[in-house]
């Protein structure tokens, strides 16, 4: 499927994706705003997020590549960096590793390199977490605005043990284009890719920011911005 896209500025193709239940509009219009007076910044709704409706949540991230790589092609862009948080990291790095070709260097932030030792009771911490939210009819009515598909459903996909693809975060040594892995200092499970990572693939650079947790990007975005800013610029085209 072709996903719902937010154009703006011009130069080299420059992709955000977003993190779970959010929108490239409602969480990266900072970044837009900071990048796109160079680049071409485009800001994508995931499958089942925003606009980007879908009824179909199976084999989600492997789908996701594929919907990247058609909205791609439908823009006409051969290839674009691509910048991903969270979800939208994991949909990026699997979109990296299917269709090579059509990245120009690609940005991670916020997951992990590896399964940690007590992931079923933090994926049962976050069961309790998608069951507040379902219950909270403040958070409904707010990711109701924000989604036009059934967000319900979507988020009901992570209650499974095996959703998270360990097997593709693990293994970064294949990606024959430049890497920036980003982290937050306040998250050890995700700041121990910083010392893997490195190891198994001269193309991968890797920064901690200080003060900042999962959503770097959002909890240090002036460092996070002119971070990235300094990859970019080293491997412009």
């Amino acid at each position: 499927m072709i996903l719902h896209t937010e154009v703006s500025g011009t130069g080299e193709a420059l992709i955000f994706l977003h993190t779970g239940l959010q929108t490239g509009k409602t969480e990266l219009d900072l970044q837009k705003e900071y990048f796109d007076k160079k680049y071409e910044v485009i800001l994508t709704d995931l499958r089942g997020h925003g606009k980007s409706v879908t009824n179909d949540y199976s084999d989600y991230f492997e789908n996701t590549a594929k919907d990247l790589a058609e909205t791609l092609d439908n823009l006409d862009i051969k290839s674009a960096h691509i910048v991903g948080c969270s979800l939208g990291a994991l949909a990026g790095l699997i979109f990296a590793k299917t269709y090579p070709e059509k990245v120009t260097s690609l940005t991670l932030s916020g997951i992990m390199s590896e399964k940690p030792a007590d992931w079923e009771s933090l994926n049962q911490k976050d069961k309790e977490s998608t069951a507040e939210i379902l219950s909270n009819p403040e958070a409904e009515e707010y990711f109701n605005s924000i989604h036009k598909g059934d967000w319900k459903k979507l988020l009901k996909t992570t209650e499974k043990s095996d959703w998270y693809p360990f097997d593709q975060t693990a293994d970064l040594s294949m990606l024959d284009f430049p890497v920036l892995y980003i982290v937050g200092e306040n998250n050890p499970r995700e700041t121990a890719g910083a010392l893997s990572y490195p190891k198994m693939n001269k193309n991968i650079h890797v920064s901690i920011i200080p003060f900042a947790g999962h959503t770097v990007h959002l909890d240090q975005s002036e460092i996070y911005n002119k971070t990235l800013e300094m990859f970019l610029n080293k491997y412009e085209k």
